[in-house]
């Protein structure tokens, strides 16, 4: 994923979190902020500590950007995303964690082409 698709900035994140537009279960949440600025897509990640040393973290990283690179062909664009991962994710694997991220990724309403409810 090219760096254009990050938001690195904490004013940004910010900006996500004080839009209070939000979808959760048990393992993710997951803020949205539309942003007329951009023309893609573009998203942050946050592990925290309680998940484990950072070799978890940096491979649960790994695997969640690995989703969202695969999703971004469907994500509609100017739409800024904060995923936060919440340690019950140790449970999942791979696949269960795909499943679960695309069902926040529907309930917001982001993936084009798919069936939203």
């Amino acid at each position: 994923m090219k760096k254009q698709y990050r938001v690195k900035k904490n004013q940004e994140i910010e900006l996500i979190l004080n839009e209070n537009i939000y979808a959760k279960n048990m393992y993710f949440s997951l803020f949205k902020r539309k942003n007329s600025e951009t023309i893609h897509f573009r998203y942050a990640i946050s592990v925290g500590k309680k998940i484990g040393n950072a070799v978890v973290r940096n491979k649960i990283k790994r695997q969640v950007i690995s989703i969202i690179d695969n999703l971004n062909i469907k994500i509609d664009s100017n739409t800024d995303v904060f995923l936060i991962v919440k340690p019950k994710v140790l449970e999942l694997d791979y696949n269960s964690m795909k499943k679960q991220i695309e069902y926040l990724f529907n309930k917001q309403k982001l993936l084009q082409g798919e069936k939203n409810d």
